[in-house]
């Protein structure tokens, strides 16, 4: 029985140009390994997404739900998210 499935893909240029300079370079023996890595990477991200959600946003928002008091406003984001910005910018 086999364990491979042949497929007929389409890539605009750019990315075809990708495909064949890792191949070219000797970063993979084939075309096919450079998609399958791809296709990891991707499953890889999706799981992750996938934990982030679980693990944390979940949990998270049951919390908020629970207890609405523990909400930041989003003056309060933005005050701060300015409040470290300026700090990171006046270090350089």
């Amino acid at each position: 029985m086999r364990t491979t499935k042949q497929l007929s893909i389409t890539l605009p240029n750019e990315m075809a140009s990708v495909v064949r300079s890792k191949v070219e370079t000797g970063e993979y023996a084939s075309e096919s390994e450079v998609i399958r890595d791809g296709l990891r990477a991707l499953i890889a991200r999706d799981r992750a997404v996938e934990n982030w959600l679980q693990v944390q946003v979940g949990p998270a928002y049951d919390a908020m739900k629970l207890d609405p008091s523990r909400a930041v406003t989003v003056g309060n984001v933005r005050a701060r998210l300015a409040a470290e910005h300026k700090a990171a910018t006046s270090e350089v």
